[in-house]
C-alpha cells in the first residue's frame, strides 16, 4: 500500500505527465475555477472553438480558458486598439483579443501554419471579429524586421507571444521597439509546465526539457531589462507581463 507521500508524489507525477496547463497543485481547485468563473462567463464563440480544438492532436498548444479569461479583460482594461499575436494555432486567444478590441480595432497575427488557423477561422467568422485579423503565415522575425524598416516602431499597444521558446529572446529584442511606450507584452509558457524549477534529473518531456533552457534565459533577460516593468503571474502554463518604460 501506498505512503501518503508515495501518493502524492504519483499525484504529481501524473498531474506533470498530462500536460495540465494549470500551475496549481490541485486539479480540483483548477476545475473550480473554471466552473465558477470561467466557462459561466466564457462567450459562445470562444467555448465553441474550445470545444473544436480539444479534439485536435496538439491540443496542449492552445491557450487555457482561464488565460484566454485573463487576455480579454486585460485588453479592455489597457483600451487596447492596435495588437499583435505571434503564435495562433487555432485562435483560441486571437479570438479572446479580437471580442475584446473595438470594432476599429485590429491584430496583426503570425504563425507558420495556416492549417490549424482555418480551423478555427468559421468560428471567428461567425463571431463577427474576422475583419480584425490580419494573419500572415510563416516566421515572424521577416515580418517584425519589416515593420521596424517601416517606421512602425511603439505602432502596438498589446503584442501576445506563444510561440517557438527558443527565439522568445530574438523576438523581444524588435517588440521592446514595436510596442509603444507604456504598451504592454504578454510572453506566454514562462513557468514552462513548473520545469524552471526541476532539479536537473527531473523525469521532463523531450520537448520540456528541450526548451527549459530557453525559456529560464528569457526569464532572466526579462528581469534584467531596465526598459520594462515585468509581472510574471502563474495564469496557465505562466505568463510574464512586460510594460515598455523608455
Amino acid at each position: 500500500m501506498a505512503t501518503a507521500g508515495e501518493e502524492s508524489q504519483t499525484q504529481a507525477g501524473r498531474h506533470q505527465e498530462v500536460g495540465h496547463k494549470s500551475l496549481l497543485q490541485s486539479d480540483a481547485l483548477y476545475q473550480y475555477i473554471l466552473e465558477t468563473s470561467v466557462y459561466p462567463r466564457e462567450p459562445e464563440p470562444m467555448k465553441e472553438l474550445r470545444e473544436i480544438t480539444a479534439k485536435h492532436p496538439w491540443n496542449i498548444m492552445t491557450t487555457s480558458a482561464d488565460e484566454g479569461q485573463f487576455l480579454n479583460m486585460l485588453l479592455k482594461l489597457i483600451n487596447a486598439k492596435n495588437t499583435m499575436e505571434i503564435g495562433v494555432f487555432t485562435g483560441y486567444s486571437l479570438l479572446a483579443t479580437a471580442l475584446a478590441l473595438p470594432d476599429d480595432g485590429k491584430i496583426l497575427a503570425m504563425d507558420i501554419n495556416r492549417e490549424n488557423y482555418e480551423l478555427g477561422l468559421p468560428v471567428i467568422q461567425k463571431a463577427g471579429v474576422a475583419d480584425k485579423i490580419d494573419f500572415r503565415e510563416g516566421p515572424a522575425l521577416p515580418i517584425l524586421d519589416q515593420l521596424i524598416e517601416d517606421g512602425k516602431q511603439g505602432a502596438f499597444d498589446f503584442i501576445f507571444v506563444d510561440a517557438d521558446k527558443d527565439n522568445y529572446l530574438n523576438y523581444h529584442k524588435r517588440l521592446i521597439e514595436l510596442v509603444k511606450v507604456g504598451g504592454l507584452i504578454g510572453y506566454d509558457n514562462t513557468l514552462w509546465n513548473g520545469s524552471v524549477v526541476a532539479p536537473p534529473d527531473a523525469p521532463l518531456r523531450k520537448y520540456v526539457r528541450y526548451y527549459r533552457d530557453f525559456v529560464l534565459e528569457l526569464n532572466k533577460a526579462l528581469a534584467a531589462d531596465p526598459r520594462i516593468e515585468i509581472c510574471m503571474l502563474p495564469v496557465g502554463d505562466g505568463i510574464t507581463l512586460c510594460r515598455r518604460i523608455s
